[in-house]
């Protein structure tokens, strides 16, 4: 179930929560749940970008739905509801602790000379392979331009992820970031350059010049464990692209950055798991009504 964009100028979204806010502080469960579907898709894609790794990006999001729901009797309507539930989910995701992804500490040198020293080979045997041998490429793309925003550090990369992936306009984005507008520009900008000044370098999917060609990479990819045949992490046959969820709104993009964007804008919007049964532990608590009361 894909949910509606949540960074959208659209007020009918916004009033659509905050009816479900009220129903679930007088005990509506249904209520309660319609929220959660409504967003979770839309936090796990962050976090998912932020993480890059499946089990870790799941955990987030529950810890986030988690915290959303206990400070439900919190929100005052200071701001947008929206606006306060993506910045509990924005300040949780950057005062989070490293998953395994971060931990490796990538930096552009570092990833750059792991794609170097990995060797070109052709494609596997159609017949030895589980899975379609394009969707293999595809997954070899997608994590390998996925882990690229890993070599951006934390503030950075969320800032990538939602002004130039997800395309929120700079309001949005100062707002969830409490930052100003033009901070929120000065810091994706800086975002870009660094993540495209490497593609340039290194990718060839937009410079064509360059040797690094996903088909090449995938047989190396499998062999050092990155990409598994049973188990693909991004690709799939068909998706929803992020591009068709979330419109591109930033005027200062010039065709270049636009090109390397719309690498990124290209992934699959993912399907999480439905984080409800796990939640329903919260809500059968006998005190789960107080919990919600102002």
């Amino acid at each position: 179930m894909i949910q509606i964009n949540p960074f959208t100028e659209t007020e009918v979204s916004d009033a659509d929560d905050l009816d479900l806010v009220n129903r679930i502080k007088g005990g509506d469960r249904d209520a309660l749940e319609l929220l959660v579907k409504r967003h979770q898709a839309w936090i796990y894609n962050i976090v998912l970008r932020m993480v890059y790794v499946r089990q870790d990006a799941e955990d987030a999001t529950q810890e986030i739905l988690i915290k959303i729901i206990t400070k439900l009797s919190t929100f005052q309507g200071r701001s947008s509801f929206r606006t306060w539930l993506y910045r509990i989910a924005i300040n949780h995701i950057l005062n989070m602790k490293r998953g395994r992804a971060e931990q490796m500490e990538w930096t552009f040198t570092k990833y750059g000379d792991g794609l170097s020293s990995a060797p070109d080979a052709d494609l596997p045997d159609p017949k030895s392979v589980p899975v379609d041998v394009q969707l293999l490429v595809d997954e070899a793309r997608i994590g390998c331009t996925t882990g690229m925003l890993l070599c951006l550090d934390r503030e950075q990369r969320l800032t990538y992820i939602l002004g130039e992936i997800f395309g929120i306009t700079d309001t949005a984005g100062a707002d969830l970031l409490e930052i100003t507008r033009e901070n929120f520009r000065q810091k994706l900008a800086r975002a870009r350059r660094d993540l495209h000044s490497f593609m340039q370098d290194k990718c060839g999917l937009v410079n064509k010049a360059n040797p690094c060609r996903c088909a090449k990479k995938t047989q190396a990819f499998i062999k050092a464990g990155y990409l598994d045949p049973h188990n693909l992490l991004f690709a799939s046959a068909h998706v929803q692209r992020v591009r068709g969820l979330a419109e591109n709104k930033h005027e200062d993009v010039n065709s270049l950055d636009a090109a390397y964007a719309e690498i990124h804008r290209d992934h699959p919007f993912q399907n999480p798991p439905d984080f409800i049964a796990s939640l329903r532990k919260l809500m059968d608590r006998p005190d789960f009504k107080s919990i919600l009361e102002v």
